[in-house]
């Protein structure tokens, strides 16, 4: 007889991260994962090669080439796996190659938060663009997700490479508020939930302690969801990063005062988010900028939940559970805090903050149901090119889905001809959603077309270097 000795705590730690990542996939990883390479028709023109710095490119070139190539930035990539993309989706691609557009992206030299790689290696990649196929009529940057953020670092510091940009689901917020807003919830979680524990939340040493890390504060996370008091407390953090309450296509839509049906679904996404951004991910953009660069020093909690998208439902789970929520803020706002690194911070801001001054025409796109990259970064957005003086340059449009990056080919087509349609006319054409509905429609009738009026609520704590005092 043979039996079966039970898995080493690393192959149960793997396993149980795998389960959770997979259900958490739709949420955290459609503006990460590469795009497979779509089968290039005859008439294309496809060259996969390297830059100096390592990264590789691809290209694909009809030829019937219009004249515009399109710069695609992709995702966070977490590596080891770091493939060259050109588009963000097979469907998309073929049918921009079909109306002869010019598509080019390079891999960026390294994987994580690699913005001092990615934008030089994107700049590369269309400087060998023009030596094999000449100068573009128009070059347009784009870019979904983390390479929504590359997309603007190029736009507010190489506009004269590019004629216009366009951000999907992009951290368009810049990175000091990034990490900023991805330390609240945890904060909360380990003061409401799990005081007394060593658990780090930042200056993590390594991927094995960012591992650890994230095991703990899930097991709590799960522990604390089989209670009212524990849905209540979790539902206060999610707030705190502004997660919605529809946040992933497979989830159904809950009513406006399902308060448990709401939670539930944030309750996932909290255990995504602790699973990858809060720790591995922390850790990785930790050790590039030497060290870490937030805090939540001087942070009224109260009044950041007062201004979160989802604080009526929290205030009613509260009410349910028969506890107090005023008792809760009022032991955050006590809490120990967390105080930056100034050199982290300077690095941070340095390579991954925006001036709110593109020279160019850009168009934001996002879906109002992302809990990785929240709606509200294009508040923080629209902040910093307000201040700046700006904000005829900008325009905005919201898509209603839920999940990150989960734009239709429809709605990723509208948004390129809105641009091009504003770079033609000298002027913005067009940007309400029943336009912008038509455009996608007339580009692929097949997929869906959801733009929607949409207003989001204000980024709960906004970085930028449009005004001089953040951070303060």
């Amino acid at each position: 007889m043979t039996t079966t000795a039970p898995p080493a705590p690393h192959v149960r730690r793997t396993r149980r991260r795998t389960r959770i990542a997979g259900a958490a996939a739709l949420l955290l990883a459609v503006g990460a994962l590469p795009a497979t390479t779509a089968a290039a028709a005859s008439d294309t023109t496809h060259v996969d090669g390297r830059l100096p710095s390592g990264a590789t490119y691809m290209m694909d070139v009809p030829a019937h080439w219009n004249g515009t190539v399109l710069l695609f930035s992709h995702g966070y990539a977490t590596g080891p796996a770091n493939p060259a993309q050109d588009a963000p989706d097979d469907a998309t691609k073929a049918l921009l190659l079909r109306n002869g557009y010019a598509l080019a992206g390079s891999s960026y030299a390294t994987t994580g938060w690699a913005v001092t790689d990615a934008v030089p290696d994107q700049l590369a990649t269309l400087t060998a663009f023009t030596g094999r196929f000449g100068t573009a009529s128009r070059t347009i940057a784009w870019g979904r997700s983390y390479g929504g953020l590359v997309t603007t670092a190029i736009a507010e510091r190489h506009p004269e490479r590019i004629d216009g940009s366009i951000s999907l689901c992009g951290l368009v917020h810049g990175g000091v508020a990034n990490w900023n807003n991805t330390l609240d919830p945890v904060f909360a979680i380990k003061t409401l939930l799990a005081p007394g524990t060593d658990v780090p939340l930042v200056n993590i040493a390594d991927q094995a302690t960012a591992d650890d890390a994230a095991d703990a504060l899930t097991s709590v996370v799960d522990s604390a969801q089989t209670t009212a008091e524990g849905r209540a407390r979790i539902a206060l953090a999610a707030a705190l990063h502004n997660i919605p309450v529809w946040n992933q296509p497979t989830q159904p839509r809950p009513a406006a005062t399902d308060w448990e049906a709401q939670q539930a679904n944030q309750y996932e996404a909290v255990k995504g988010l602790l699973q990858i951004a809060a720790f591995n991910r922390r850790q990785e953009a930790e050790a590039r900028a030497g060290g870490n660069m937030s805090w939540n020093t001087g942070v009224d909690y109260a009044k950041l939940l007062g201004r979160s998208s989802v604080r009526k439902e929290v205030t009613e789970l509260y009410r349910k559970a028969g506890m107090s929520l005023r008792a809760d803020l009022a032991t955050l706002n006590r809490a120990p805090r967390i105080g930056a690194d100034p050199n982290a911070v300077a690095w941070m801001s340095g390579t991954s903050s925006f001036t709110g001054k593109p020279a160019k025409p850009q168009l934001s796109v996002h879906t109002i149901g992302d809990a990785l990259v929240p709606v509200q970064t294009e508040s923080a957005l629209k902040r910093a090119v307000t201040a700046a003086g700006s904000a005829s340059r900008l325009r905005q449009a919201y898509t209603d889905n839920a999940g990150h990056c989960t734009f239709s080919p429809a709605e990723q087509l509208a948004a390129l001809h809105t641009l091009e349609d504003r770079l033609t006319a000298g002027s913005w054409v067009g940007t309400d959603p029943k336009s912008l509905n038509s455009r996608a429609t007339a580009a692929d009738p097949t997929t869906p077309t959801r733009y929607v009026p949409y207003r989001p609520a204000p980024y709960p704590r906004p970085y930028d270097l449009a005004h001089p005092a953040d951070g303060r």
